[in-house]
């Protein structure tokens, strides 16, 4: 079990969060490998809700957006789904109008094996930029996979979608709603190409909880900003990024229809606690990662502000590296800042790590005491930094990883 950390996403620092495997009543899961383009491992995978899904999603900026993210858009307009459709491997993406009518085949077969019209039917795919998906290997396999559906099998989805992750992904938490224990259990994969808006990711979360589609979409979009908009490993953003958030109503809370409702603030805290966490174990994961780094600036004159600054100090190669090396190069972290465009003032700014104070007023905190306490904090796993501008009241938080040598070697080498 995972405390979420109290100052990650807005109201959720005391929802606990497991990363153990989960189920999430009314709705069935499966996973397939059909060798379209990884030759032994699980590629395909298959969320079915028992019945028709409040439903909503957030995508990718990136202006090349990927066929199924367009399909998603489309038939996500009714702001209902039964069931979502991915695979690994291939990402359908820079594929024009084949790769579009592809997705929407992609959609018809499950939505024939199923039983259910192929707008209801969402879909997700990761990988290679260009080559179009196949779709013979799915369709071969596809008899496997609606006869595999079960209720406990998430950690083999979380493990199909993967593309360079190293390790599956997974959070859940039980929140109570209306008198009712609701679930709120999903994975996501993601590793490399990870930055805001969205980041290089594919995440699907279920929920047994009764909730209307327009208070379901006002939590997906706010737990979305604190935690996969909150992120990035390398800022670069992909064309395929795609968060997907299915409620089935099993729980029989009384409906959420009101967003200002305390039943809406219980369900908005437990989603924003798993996306949260999700997040945080796909930066952990980034390619070639040692370290998950929280880069939190305060004091701002504004969060827009703050924000900037956050991401600027984040993205910094020269401030991932250092913390790679186990370096607690300060210097680098301030002139991040200062380049970030934000009006700011160093004499009122100070500078920890953790709780260590290396930079105030200016000035350096000159000593070798400092040095070897502030050493200490870069050796860690998980990292605290924060800046504090002294001049507002804005604070954000973005959550980075270090830059290793192996970063270099996984994506000079990825199509090959």
């Amino acid at each position: 079990m995972i405390h979420v950390p109290a100052g990650a996403a807005k109201n959720s620092k005391n929802v606990v969060v497991s990363e153990e495997p989960f189920t999430v009543p009314g709705f069935s899961v499966s996973a397939a490998a059909s060798r379209m383009r990884y030759k032994n491992r699980l590629d395909l995978a298959l969320i079915v809700s028992d019945h028709e899904a409040a439903a909503a999603g957030v995508f990718t900026g990136n202006r090349f957006c990927a066929a199924p993210v367009i399909l998603c858009k489309e038939h996500l307009r009714g702001g209902h789904a039964r069931c979502i459709l991915v695979n690994a491997g291939y990402a359908n993406a820079c594929t024009g109008e084949e790769g579009l009518d592809r997705a929407r085949k992609m959609a018809g077969l499950a939505a024939e094996k199923i039983g259910v019209s192929p707008g209801s039917v969402l879909v997700a795919s990761t990988g290679v930029i260009g080559p179009q998906i196949e779709l013979a290997p799915m369709e071969r396999v596809f008899p496997d996979l609606v006869e595999g559906l079960a209720p406990h099998k998430w950690e083999d989805v979380a493990c199909a979608i993967m593309t360079t992750d190293t390790v599956p992904k997974m959070a859940s938490t039980s929140v109570p709603v209306g008198g009712k224990n609701v679930t709120i259990g999903g994975v996501a994969k993601g590793s490399g190409m990870i930055a805001p808006h969205m980041a290089t990711l594919l995440v699907f979360v279920c929920t047994d909880a009764l909730i209307s589609q327009e208070v379901l979409e006002h939590w997906v979009r706010i737990g979305a900003e604190h935690s996969f908009n909150a992120i990035t490993v390398d800022g670069d953003t992909s064309t395929n990024d795609t968060l997907l958030v299915m409620a089935g109503g099993k729980a029989e809370n009384p409906l959420v229809s009101d967003v200002e409702s305390e039943e809406s603030r219980a369900f908005g805290e437990g989603l924003q606690a798993v996306l949260l966490q999700l997040a945080r174990k796909v930066v952990l994961d980034g390619e070639g990662a040692t370290k998950l780094i929280e880069i939190t600036v305060s004091s701002a004159p504004d969060v827009k502000s703050a924000k900037k600054i956050a991401f600027t100090i984040a993205n910094s190669p020269l401030v991932k590296t250092a913390f790679f090396g186990e370096d607690a190069n300060w210097g680098r972290i301030v002139a991040a800042a200062g380049r970030a465009g934000v009006e700011l003032d160093p004499l009122r700014t100070s500078l920890h790590f953790e709780d260590v104070c290396v930079f105030r007023s200016g000035v350096p905190l000159l000593s070798e005491a400092v040095e070897v306490e502030a050493t200490k904090v870069c050796r860690q796993k998980n990292i605290r930094v924060n800046l504090d501008l002294g001049l507002g009241e804005g604070t954000f938080t973005a959550y980075t990883c270090d830059f290793s040598c192996d970063y270099v070697k996984i994506n000079a080498s990825y199509r090959s």
